[in-house]
């Protein structure tokens, strides 16, 4: 292999330097060396193809690798081989550092070491076969360190890492880039967390229930202590199919469910519930890269997330755009229709966005690889730094396996955020309507919200449930499964099924739903970038949620008669963190606050939006009452108005601009949509349009004894 990469830049430098040569000789004589040329150009080309399969492979299982403090840590070992036997000499390496069993990891340890790479995963601290105790990402940056030094030092190793994972093991290669590491050449952390804490665990203050679902399924079933007793691991597992029980009687409590058999994830579990502030429990250096971004290791990172994955906006808005900014080298980001995990896929829920969606993961891994760690001039480094799939433009009819056909295209971009984006206002107002006419004196609006009966989550950025289904060509509605919620684009129709509905109406049809639309626009509408819903709220409960949805309205048609109403993003703010996640500040009854809700980035033609008061499901219910510890679910009501002159309006400020071939790539068309917002587009965010029709729903506020709850919003 050494040998025929020197004599290919021999011949790179032979054929640069006979091309000059051409210009001294005749016609003919340029034509016959031309020819002669032809044999040097052969392996020119060869070196700029892929790495290919040509060796066996060997696996050294459960090689136990020593941490600074005296840990083992279990580690599968695959080695390029030919007759059964591992090849001497050097070879680069890719690790994965995963909580989730180094067994996952054959796909593409076997992918990649059958075309000369050594591939090696390795269980992280208290998780399946290695040893001592698991805290989410405290320990990975000295683990990830020791791990790439030893690999370094091997006599099989050349020198080059790199790293592969996604969810939690893209979080170990953050965690191992800010220790700084020796041999530490480039990483792919796909759907990878910044900081778990504000956008993850505690989403804005409040607590995201799906964490409780990956405590319950794969956290503590899956620990080292029970891998070792399988009496234990059957009561865990058991305890995973009652987490929609437990669910309804929070806060959990010590020692009161079988999770007390699991200390390590009992102990994790009902801190992260009771730390609300966004204090020292959750600012540990493996898990904040804006933060201690000065840390990070200079290499070239290749970030990967999606539209629909609950870390879109840490990947897109903060990891990238963090280490663009701080870094020299190489920095490049991928986002696509995708769920958490979902990238091999062409749909999202629901949504079928067309066959160029999936990718080839392996195949696009293996581009950067081949250039960072052999040395294969492939044309990777050149390429456009950003690239993004803007979702829409389908005909919505419905597709063979009874999907929703959404459409869409891949667009190169130079920069995230674009750059090209122009911001335009939008208001909301008392009526309903959603306009760019700033509204005058109006009267406040209000609804009344039960606790008991909250908004159910349908679909969403979710990740950390339960495993999906193998079904992948098949509807799976949020009620076909016990996960307490399911990931992607879904219809915000209710079923009987899904354990929070009570009914089969559209979320739109509900009491304690806002909703504010445009009237019909004149163009199409694209919205790429920071999705931001500014808003003003008062309550007669001292603390409350406010979420937005945005929702893509399809009208009806002859495959769906009653038309399909299809979530694009959300999110959600507790109001006593409204000024800062580090110091709750309750509100006086009846005083009116600003409170700003930024939702998952996302990219998309004729847009709608919805705001509600929580996702059931999504988040813990929060009883207003200010105290953490009390779950009261009394009826409360609220208004919105505006602060400053009385009147009802909500603020989106649309980035927009055309973008020439680069914008949408469909004329306009009739469409039922609606635009609903009651939000702002962050004037500062990146968003690119172009108009249609849209939809905003509206929903907040919580509950508190007996007495009813007033916010509002402009």
């Amino acid at each position: 292999m050494i040998a025929t990469r020197t004599w290919t830049q021999f011949f790179e430098f032979a054929l640069c330097f006979v091309s000059i040569l051409l210009y001294k000789v005749s016609s003919m004589l340029r034509t016959r060396i031309r020819f002669a040329l032809l044999l040097c150009v052969i392996p020119v080309c060869l070196a700029q193809t892929p790495s290919q399969p040509q060796y066996e492979i060997v696996v050294d299982h459960d090689v136990m690798i020593t941490m600074r403090d005296g840990v083992k840590l279990s580690s599968d070992i695959y080695r390029p081989a030919q007759k059964g036997k591992a090849v001497e000499g050097k070879f680069p390496v890719i690790l994965e550092r995963t909580p989730y069993g180094k067994k996952t990891s054959e796909l593409w340890a076997k992918y990649f070491v059958s075309r000369g790479y050594i591939g090696i995963a390795q269980d992280i601290r208290g998780r399946y076969n290695s040893e001592g105790h698991w805290w989410p990402y405290r320990d990975d940056g000295r683990d990830g360190y020791d791990t790439v030094k030893w690999i370094g030092e091997q006599p099989w190793s050349n020198g080059k890492i790199g790293t592969v994972g996604t969810s939690y093991p893209g979080g170990t290669q953050h965690a191992l880039a800010l220790s700084n590491p020796p041999y530490l050449t480039t990483m792919i952390p796909a759907d990878a967390m910044s900081d778990y804490g504000v956008y993850g665990v505690r989403h804005n203050g409040a607590f995201e229930m799906r964490w409780l679902n990956w405590i319950f399924n794969i956290g503590g079933p899956q620990g080292s202590d029970a891998a070792r007793d399988p009496a234990t691991q059957q009561a865990l597992l058991h305890l995973g199919e009652q987490v929609r029980e437990y669910a309804k009687s929070l806060p959990l409590r010590k020692g009161t469910t079988p999770l007390k058999l699991a200390p390590d994830y009992e102990n994790w579990l009902t801190q992260a519930m009771a730390h609300g502030d966004y204090d020292k429990f959750w600012k540990d250096k493996g898990v904040d890269v804006v933060a201690h971004v000065a840390d990070y290791k200079d290499i070239p990172v290749y970030h990967l997330g999606g539209w629909y994955d609950s870390w879109g906006t840490q990947v897109a808005n903060m990891n990238f755009v963090t280490l663009t900014k701080n870094k020299k080298s190489l920095q490049r980001l991928i986002m696509g229709p995708w769920t958490h995990g979902g990238r091999t896929r062409s749909y999202a829920g629901e949504a079928e966005f067309g066959p160029d969606a999936a990718i080839d993961f392996l195949a696009f891994e293996q581009r950067w690889f081949d250039h960072w760690l052999k040395g294969i001039d492939n044309g990777v480094d050149r390429e456009p730094p950003v690239r993004i799939f803007v979702m829409g433009g389908g005909d919505a009819h419905k597709t063979a396996d009874g999907r929703i056909f959404v459409g869409g295209h891949w667009r190169d971009e130079r920069e995230w955020p674009l750059a090209r984006a122009v911001s335009t206002p939008y208001y909301v107002h008392a009526n309903g309507l959603l306009s760019m006419q700033k509204p005058t004196d109006e009267p406040p609006t209000s609804f009344e919200f039960d606790p008991h009966h909250p908004v159910p989550t349908l679909g969403g950025n979710i990740s950390s449930h339960n495993a999906p289904s193998s079904k992948h060509n098949t509807i799976e509605r949020p009620g076909d499964s016990e996960n307490l919620m399911e990931q992607g684009a879904y219809d915000q129709r209710c079923l009987v099924s899904i354990w929070t509905c009570d009914d089969t109406r559209p979320l739109s049809a509900r009491n304690d739903v806002l909703v504010f639309q445009t009237e019909p626009l004149a163009e199409d509408v694209e919205v790429t970038g920071r999705l931001i819903v500014k808003l003003w709220a008062a309550s007669s409960a001292p603390d409350t949620d406010f979420t937005a949805k945005l929702i893509d309205v399809y009208p009806a048609n002859k495959d769906f008669p009653e038309g399909v109403d299809l979530n694009i993003g959300d999110s959600i703010v507790r109001a006593r963190y409204r000024n800062s996640l580090e110091h709750a500040e309750m509100m006086k009854p009846g005083e009116v606050y600003p409170l700003t809700i930024e939702m998952y980035p996302t990219s998309l033609e004729f847009p709608a939006l919805r705001c509600e008061s929580e996702h059931r499901g999504a988040t813990e219910r929060q009883p207003s009452l200010g105290n953490r510890d009390e779950y009261d679910l009394s009826r409360r009501s609220a208004p919105f108005t505006d602060s400053a002159a009385g009147h009802s309006h909500g603020t989106l400020i649309l980035r927009m601009k055309d973008s020439g071939s680069k914008g949408s790539r469909t004329a306009a068309r009739p469409r039922a949509g609606l635009d609903a917002l009651y939000l702002l587009f962050d004037r500062l965010s990146k968003c690119c349009l172009s108009a249609r029709k849209t939809m905003l729903a509206a929903v907040t506020n919580y509950k508190q004894k007996p007495a009813r709850a007033r916010a509002a919003v402009l």
